[in-house]
């Protein structure tokens, strides 16, 4: 048994020590907001954070995850408040939105770390989530948002 807190509630999963975080998210846990993309790490549309890191959710094993907080989409803010969820609004940025939970989890991530970055903080920390519809000066445009909303908070 997997004892961990998601987005703020403790919970219990029956899995294996290898099953990745993604599978018991999703298919044990209900949380479908995370996606599948690669199954590598490589894309980022798996992005939850793990104690606030941002991390890839189809390559981690559950036994990494006891005694965590992993943190997905659902659990950035229930109400859109967040920062980050109001600046890719304000900026329109999902055109397919596949990928855009994972980009808002690793934005959310970044401004943790770097609460006003620059142009290439924000190329480097968000590098290996990839958007195939390529609204990345949409992405770019809502983190610089999100920075100048989350220094109002």
């Amino acid at each position: 048994m997997m004892n961990f807190t998601l987005n703020g509630n403790a919970v219990s999963v029956d899995a294996e020590d290898d099953m990745p975080l993604l599978w018991a998210l999703r298919d044990m846990l209900g949380m479908t907001g995370t996606k599948y993309g690669c199954g590598m790490a490589l894309c980022g549309a798996c992005t939850v954070h793990l104690d606030g890191q941002a991390v890839r959710a189809c390559t981690l094993p559950m036994s990494l995850v006891q005694g965590k907080k992993v943190t997905t989409i659902e659990g950035l803010a229930v109400d859109a408040s967040h920062p980050v969820q109001q600046a890719w609004k304000e900026h329109n940025v999902p055109q397919c939105g596949y990928c855009q939970s994972g980009q808002m989890m690793s934005a959310a991530a970044l401004l943790a770390k770097h609460p006003n970055p620059d142009d290439n903080t924000i190329d480097e920390q968000m590098q290996g989530n990839i958007c195939r519809c390529g609204t990345y000066p949409r992405i770019k445009a809502a983190i610089k948002t999100a920075a100048k909303l989350g220094s109002k908070s």
